[in-house]
């Protein structure tokens, strides 16, 4: 058995096209802490780590990987990602869990590195703020604050 389908087979998973699926946070949190070798990947830019706050792994004994996906301001693709990425994960078996606002950029990123050849690449679903609410504010309406997950701000 593969271990994307260990994963797969043990934890909720969506089925997506281009990569291994989409998991809810709570998920996510659920796969890092039973995961030795599992890595979450905040593919947010700088303005967001810095503003809006990174997940907290700390209770896992693990950081977050951040690597932008876009670079701010300009937002134009980060053409060292894949490359940057690589260098820094050598077990193209561990299960990288992609996070971003609201899981758009992430479900980019899980694609590229599937194409890279990494088999278990997960998006996190709703991201880290999820989708916009009723007043078109984000923070509510899902993601990874809304799951009450750990998170922290500088």
């Amino acid at each position: 058995m593969s271990k994307d389908n260990k994963i797969a087979g043990t934890y909720e998973v969506s089925p997506a096209a281009g990569y291994a699926g989409d998991v809810a946070p709570a998920a996510a949190w659920k796969i890092l802490a039973d995961n030795k070798d599992a890595i979450l990947v905040d593919v947010r830019t700088r303005a967001e780590w810095n503003f809006v706050g990174l997940p907290d792994l700390a209770p896992l004994a693990k950081k977050p990987a951040l690597i932008e996906w876009q670079i701010f301001p300009s937002m134009q693709p980060n053409p060292d990602f894949v490359a940057a990425l690589s260098g820094a994960v050598a077990n193209k078996d561990a299960p990288l869990l992609f996070l971003c606002r609201s899981g758009a950029r992430s479900a980019a990123a899980a694609k590229a590195m599937t194409a890279a050849g990494y088999s278990t690449c997960l998006n996190v679903a709703d991201g880290f703020e999820g989708p916009l609410d009723a007043q078109a504010k984000r923070g509510a309406a899902g993601g990874w604050k809304a799951a009450g997950l750990p998170w922290r701000q500088t």
